[in-house]
This record gives C-alpha cells, structure tokens and sequence, in this order.
C-alpha cells in the first residue's frame, strides 16, 4: 500500500514552496516598477505575457510593448513606491490534490509617487530615470496632471504629490524556470493629486 502520510507530505510541501515562488514573483513585479529595471521585468513574464493598465490610464499589449511604453511614461515618477498587500493565491489542484501548473493572484495596492514638474531637478539615481526627462511630456499622462503641476513643483521637494490604489488580478503559469507571469490586469479604484503650492 502506498504511504498516503509521505505523499500529503510532498504534497503539502510543494504547495507551499509553489505558494513562497508566486508570492515572490508578484515581490519581483513591484521592485522591477519601482527601480524602473525593465529587464528584469520582462524576465518576469512568459514570452507571450499580456498585460492591461488601460483602468489606470494606460495601455493593454504584450509584456514587451507594454514595458517599452512603462520605460518612457515612468520617467514623470522618479520617486515610487509599490505595495502590493493582501495577497491572495490560488493555485490550480491535479487529481489527488497535488499544485496544478496555473496559478492567480489577487492583491491590492497603493502606490504613492512623486510627479517630476519641469523646476525638479534630476534624480541623482534611478534605473531608468534620465535627466531632463521631468519635463518633457511623456504619451500615457493625463493631461490634468501635466496641467495641475507643470512648473509647480520645487527641486528639493520628492515627496509623494500622487497617489493611485486599487487591485491586482495577476495570472502565473509554472515554466521551465519556474513561475512566471502570464498576465496582469490593473483594476484602478481612486488616485488622489496633492495641490499644487502657489
């Protein structure tokens, strides 16, 4: 007879290596956002990964196009910090109970930023943050936030002046080497813009 108490053994121990893989994936994404590295973000993904911001203003395509278009609009924001909180995973079951190959993701975030107006000076460093590029109007921006703090926004200052928050919905899939996100969908619930000082 097979010995059913090692095999929940395996079992639960790869749930929960796979459950510590995911968790780190979705780690990866916002750190990869944040230092603007967009290699790695690419890594990140499947070959065929699709992503979609169009809820929070931006654009839906594949992982590369789509890291193209972050590469530019992210150079308004030197200053950003992901939290990506409230992780819920679920990974798709085989007969017998053992982690499937498919898994989601569902989590929330706040991400507070700092809106480089044409007075901030460069950023001293910053993967993917170049001078000069503070103010030069980037595809992707709202226009009301070009118009709101245009000019108003003092070299010193880097504090956060924008704020978004909502809702992840990640896709992941098990690769050859090893978990990888198949697609990422941004439901956007509210964004806050601190008013420009006269």
């Amino acid at each position: 007879m097979p010995n059913t108490e090692a095999m929940t053994q395996r079992v639960e121990h790869t749930t929960v290596m796979d459950r510590l893989a995911i968790d780190d994936l979705v780690t990866g994404y916002a750190i990869a956002v944040d230092d603007g590295d967009w290699t790695a973000y690419r890594a990140l993904f499947v070959p065929e990964g699709h992503v979609d911001y169009r809820s929070a203003g931006g654009i839906a395509g594949g992982v590369t196009d789509v890291a193209d278009w972050l590469a530019e609009m992210m150079r308004r924001f030197p200053v950003r910090q992901h939290l990506i909180v409230n992780r819920r995973i679920g990974i798709e079951l085989r007969d017998g109970g053992a982690p499937g190959d498919t898994a989601t993701v569902q989590a929330d975030y706040l991400n507070p930023m700092h809106l480089a107006g044409p007075q901030d000076a460069p950023p001293a460093t910053g993967a993917g943050v170049h001078p000069g590029a503070a103010a030069d109007p980037r595809p992707g921006v709202p226009a009301d936030l070009h118009r709101e703090h245009a000019g108003a926004i003092t070299g010193a200052s880097a504090a956060p002046n924008y704020t978004c928050a909502g809702r992840y919905a990640f896709a992941a899939r098990r690769a050859t080497e090893g978990w990888r996100l198949s697609e990422v969908v941004v439901h956007e619930k509210w964004r806050q813009l601190v008013p420009a000082r006269d």
